[in-house]
This record gives C-alpha cells, structure tokens and sequence, in this order.
C-alpha cells in the first residue's frame, strides 16, 4: 500500500476519520513502536497508538483501507469507520482503561501499513531470539 505522507489524524476534540486500527500482542507493539522510532529518518514516524486497558494489546492507527490487504499472522486489522473514536479527548486513562500510548497530537500521521508490517516482523522475530536464549 502506497502512503502519502499526509496527516489524517485530525486535531484535538476533532471526530476520528475513517481510520482502519492494526491490533497487536503488547510485547510485539512495543517492540514495534521503538523499531519504527529508531527508522523513523529512513522509513517515516510512527502514528497514534492505543494501549487497552489490561494492557494486552497495541492499536496503531493506519490509513482506511488497510484492512482489505492486512495478512500479518499474529495481529488483526479492522476497519474504524470513525466509530466512536476521537482524537485528544484522552487524558491520562485510568486503571482499565483503554487509552493513547502515543496520542495523535503528540506523533502526527497515521502509521505507514508497509513501515509498520515491517516493524512487526522484526519484532516477532526480536522476540522469538529473547525467548529462545532463556
């Protein structure tokens, strides 16, 4: 999927746009939000992030579309259709609660789908080295 660079995260208050949300383990989320951080100057930023409230999984904002092509074993890729989201009304969540680990104010544009399918692979296999050393 080609990206275009723009911004589709909308300001604060603002209703979410039809976004599509990848959904991810936390470990491999945040393994991937760091990967992509250190390439950021090469591949392009990493976009607003979700943590849920039990803290099991990531959602990282990706542009609508998405879903119709996502594959990535291990994760999951639904469309948003702006349901009920919106962008800077989340203030430090509390305990349970789903909030932004990266809120769109903060990071800017969505997440590249081809930037973070790649980051995730390597997260995975980040991970599978880790566990296999213990």
């Amino acid at each position: 999927m080609e990206s275009t660079g723009t911004n589709t995260a909308p300001g604060p208050g603002a209703a979410a746009p039809d976004l599509d949300l990848v959904t991810v383990p936390a470990r491999q989320g945040l393994e991937a939000v760091d990967i992509i951080r250190r390439a950021a100057g090469r591949s392009g930023p990493v976009g607003p992030v979700l943590h849920d409230g039990s803290g099991d999984t990531l959602g990282f904002l990706v542009p609508p579309g998405t879903a119709d092509a996502w594959d990535l074993p291990g994760s999951a890729c639904t469309q948003t259709d702006g349901r009920g989201m919106r962008f800077g009304d989340a203030v430090s969540p509390t305990a349970g609660a789903t909030g932004w680990l990266l809120p769109p104010e903060a990071v800017g544009p969505v997440t590249d789908p081809d930037v973070l399918r790649a980051a995730l692979g390597e997260a995975a296999r980040l991970i599978e080295a880790a566990d296999n050393c213990r």
